[in-house]
């Protein structure tokens, strides 16, 4: 049984080995991928169920532009297919859906997709689902330096010498406002690494890598990320008593 007082706030996660679950099977890349939407849709009823107040799925990466057309194609597609289909689920599951990332290089219909996916499910108050699309972690924090010093040069915003009045501005620009930092951070397929995601969201994130490929994730591989996380002992950088 799960403590509800030992759970995450916020969890991010870096769904990857969709490709080598797939070679693994003789099976084309996107039918990996295919899998994997199936393990998104399983993650997003697991914290649902578990009542996790915000996650957030890496689904593609400002890096992933330099994929191959036909696969970025593929995804894109894929991506397109989940948001016409998978919609009146999550409006059912009352999950509120945003996604974050830089939009100017998505299709005029995924972007139009995207809005009315927000626009239908902004009023719910289950699960707060963050998709990152298009998102890279550096171009978030280099967006909301860029969004605070125009407000400071416009005059809507004045800041002191107060570090923390300067840290609640910078943190309110970011794209995952007005959510939490993130508490914990999982991967799947055997990487050890953050890739760009969520930089400053991250600092004080408890990491957990699996082995386990993306499509292959279920229940039970949750299950131990959150047993995992709610034995360890987060002192956020002072002592433990």
């Amino acid at each position: 049984m799960l403590d509800p007082e030992r759970l995450p706030r916020h969890i991010a996660v870096v769904m990857d080995g969709n490709g080598r679950w797939a070679k693994a099977r003789h099976l084309p890349r996107t039918i990996g991928h295919q899998r994997g939407r199936r393990a998104v849709r399983r993650l997003i009823e697991f914290a649902s169920r578990a009542q996790i107040p915000v996650l957030t799925l890496f689904a593609f990466s400002s890096e992933n532009w330099s994929r191959p057309t036909d696969e970025v194609e593929a995804l894109m597609g894929l991506f397109v297919y989940a948001l016409e289909r998978d919609m009146d689920e999550l409006v059912a599951h009352d999950v509120r859906i945003r996604f974050i990332g830089d939009r100017k290089p998505l299709s005029a219909r995924i972007q139009t997709l995207m809005h009315e996916a927000e626009r239908r499910t902004e009023s719910s108050d289950g699960l707060n689902l963050l998709i990152a699309i298009s998102y890279g972690g550096q171009w978030d924090i280099l967006n909301a330096a860029k969004n605070l010093a125009a407000a400071t040069m416009d005059g809507q915003l004045r800041l002191d010498g107060d570090p923390d009045i300067w840290r609640a501005a910078f943190e309110a620009q970011l794209s995952t406002a007005p959510c939490p930092p993130v508490d914990l951070f999982i991967r799947t397929g055997g990487e050890q690494r953050i890739s760009n995601f969520l930089l400053w969201q991250l600092a004080y994130a408890e990491l957990y890598f699996t082995d386990c490929l993306w499509p292959a994730f279920d229940r039970a591989h949750f299950l131990d990320a959150l047993q995992w996380y709610a034995a360890r002992q987060r002192r956020f950088g002072g002592l433990s008593e």
